[in-house]
């Protein structure tokens, strides 16, 4: 008998679709404190600024904020803390080479719970210039008004 998985999407960096090209995605579990994932539960988390980083061999993520825990008194860690993700080694050697390599970057895309446990979507991402997203604005209007005349034409 198999056990469907609860997901409870808690933040999600939409700028992100607009700022980059994601191409590859990847889910990864993340080292939190007790506070924190108290406050995750409660949705008090924003990756604006974030980023993630490799340094010898592990993958961190920096700029990520979670706010501190209203009943967490002296439990409380620093809000913008680097955060340890877990990956395997393997993985982490992969978005290293094309991160080094091909002027990629790696960015937070949205967090959730997955059965109870924080998981984190990022993304292997390649900034868009000012035309980019001058044209994705446009496909998109031009898909929405596709889609208007089609409702209206029934």
């Amino acid at each position: 008998m198999e056990q469907k998985e609860k997901v409870k999407i808690v933040a999600e960096n939409r700028k992100a679709r607009h700022e980059y090209f994601l191409e590859e995605r990847i889910e990864t579990g993340i080292v939190l404190t007790g506070t924190e994932i108290k406050s995750i539960r409660d949705g008090k988390v924003q990756f604006k600024d974030a980023y993630i980083s490799i340094r010898n061999g592990e993958a961190w993520i920096k700029g990520m904020h979670i706010s501190p825990y209203r009943y967490g008194n002296v439990f409380n860690v620093d809000e913008t803390r680097d955060r340890k993700l877990l990956l395997h080694k393997s993985e982490i050697r992969k978005l290293y080479d094309k991160v080094r390599l091909k002027g990629y970057t790696l960015i937070p895309v949205r967090m959730y719970l997955k059965n109870g446990l924080a998981k984190m979507e990022i993304a292997l991402a390649k900034g868009k210039d000012l035309y980019d997203k001058r044209q994705t604005s446009k496909d998109r209007d031009a898909k929405r008004a596709v889609e208007k005349a089609m409702k209206h034409a029934r």
